[in-house]
């Protein structure tokens, strides 16, 4: 191996792997030179040095079966993880397509979440990525519009859902890691699609890149040294934001008073940071600049939102509440809810359970066997306790702060089917016929209704 080579590959895996926490490397394997290039600098590091045997080494080959290459690739991974004794898992996905979706974001998401599940905890995952992919990178997101979270380009280190990921070699120009395939005597493929110009990394690595290196020689250097000053810039914009957001956000909804009293500057950084801690993709900044202006603004008495894809912001009371998607009605059905049998309301909505609990309010003997699970109607209402008047659901759901957006869409059990008798508002009220009475229902025959994993839905 290249000492240069070597040399970079160690002090890029000495970092990650400093506090214990893996056990192995997963290696993304295309077939192509990086990928492959890659995988046998690591083989024969663990082959020359028992430091690194210590630590198991796999590779994983996602086939997209985009190109009607797609099998003969997979077998060339295959012969090459054979012939250096590597182990291999293969899985192929399918990429939506279809107008309006961009075929390399669709296919770099779907490969990305293929490689997390095939991955065991333990295992960091290693990309090829190189120096000319971060110059590439960079100049997408620049041509883009991108700020400074974009511009800072790939990381050796992020993570990856639960997992993490590393690029050892993102130092590397392209032209290295080819000679060090060469020097193995190992082959690659190659895809044709790589000089499709249609796709805008192709048409910049084919027509853009080449003019630029003949006036900048070093620009694939220049280029990632800016990259990583951004990326420093972008850690102290989040630290700033995460400091802003402990007093403006304490407990998820952010206050809008507190956010005034911010710079401009600092309410945008804070409001992403925010979005991105709630698990929502980044708005566009005439979005941003609408969830800071329109929302605050809007009069008093009004409910207003701000929409991008499926994700929204809504105002409620001076605070600002994330949604990944919009309320969606409660999945009508039935539920045999003896021997502990959880209802699913839905994705992102969590799950209902009745539970064996001495002091719980719901008398099993009144149940039936079948409960109902229903949304709201109209002109719905309850009697609490015994000898109290019924009130409305409206009454209920208003009384203990429901969000408005969610009042029409709260999950509700009825006895008798959709039409029944209201057994119990969830984590509302219990309906006085089928509460238990102390003193008249034993321990044994008490249960509570919890509602497990339920969404931010009320006013704090």
């Amino acid at each position: 191996m290249p000492r240069r080579l070597a040399l970079r590959l160690q002090a890029a895996l000495e970092g990650p792997l400093a506090g214990g926490r893996f056990s192995g490397f997963c290696v993304a394997l295309s077939g192509g030179a990086d990928s492959v290039a890659l995988l046998l600098a690591l083989q024969q590091l663990r082959r020359r040095s028992a430091r690194w045997r210590r630590f198991t080494l796999r590779a994983v080959h996602i086939n997209h079966q985009l190109r009607p290459a797609a099998r003969s690739w997979e077998q060339h991974c295959r012969r090459l993880c054979a012939a250096l004794e590597v182990p291999l898992v293969v899985r192929r996905v399918r990429v939506p397509q279809g107008p309006g979706r961009s075929l390399e974001a669709e296919a770099r998401q779907v490969r990305y979440a293929a490689l997390t599940r095939a991955m065991p905890k333990g295992e960091l995952l290693l990309t090829a990525h190189h120096l000319d992919d971060q110059l590439e990178t960079f100049l997408l997101q620049l041509l883009r519009g991108a700020g400074v979270a974009g511009l800072a380009a790939m990381g050796e280190c992020t993570r990856l859902g639960e997992r993490w990921l590393l690029r050892p070699l993102l130092s590397e120009p392209r032209s290295e890691l080819e000679t060090f395939a060469r020097a193995g005597a190992v082959a690659w493929v190659d895809d044709d699609s790589n000089v499709d110009q249609r796709f805008d990394r192709n048409y910049l690595r084919q027509r853009v890149l080449p003019l630029l290196r003949e006036r900048w020689p070093a620009v694939a250097t220049v280029v990632a040294r800016s990259a990583a000053n951004l990326a420093d810039a972008q850690d102290v914009l989040r630290e700033q934001a995460l400091a802003d957001l402990a007093r403006l956000a304490p407990r998820g909804p952010l206050e809008l008073a507190a956010l005034a009293e911010l710079s401009v500057t600092r309410q945008r950084n804070a409001l992403r940071e925010w979005l991105r801690a709630a698990g929502l993709p980044l708005p566009d900044r005439v979005h941003l600049e609408r969830i800071r202006c329109e929302l605050p603004a809007a009069r008093a008495d009004a409910q207003p939102l701000v929409r991008w894809g499926t994700a929204e912001v809504r105002r409620f009371r001076g605070r600002l509440y994330a949604l990944a998607q919009p309320p969606v009605p409660v999945p009508e059905g039935e539920w045999r809810w003896q021997r502990a049998r959880p209802y699913a309301l839905g994705p992102n909505r969590g799950v209902l359970r009745l539970r064996s609990d001495r002091n719980g309010q719901v008398d099993a003997r009144r149940l039936p066997a079948v409960l109902t699970v229903t949304g709201r109607a109209a002109g719905e209402s309850l009697r609490p306790s015994r000898g109290e008047p019924r009130r409305s659901l409206k009454e209920l759901l208003r009384a203990a702060a429901v969000l408005p957006w969610e009042r029409n869409h709260w999950p509700l059990l009825r006895a008798g089917g959709a039409t029944g008798p209201i057994v119990a508002v969830v984590d509302l009220a219990i309906d006085a016929a089928y509460r238990a009475e102390a003193g008249g229902t034993p321990p044994r025959d008490r249960l509570s209704l919890v509602w497990e994993s339920a969404p931010v839905i009320r006013v704090e």
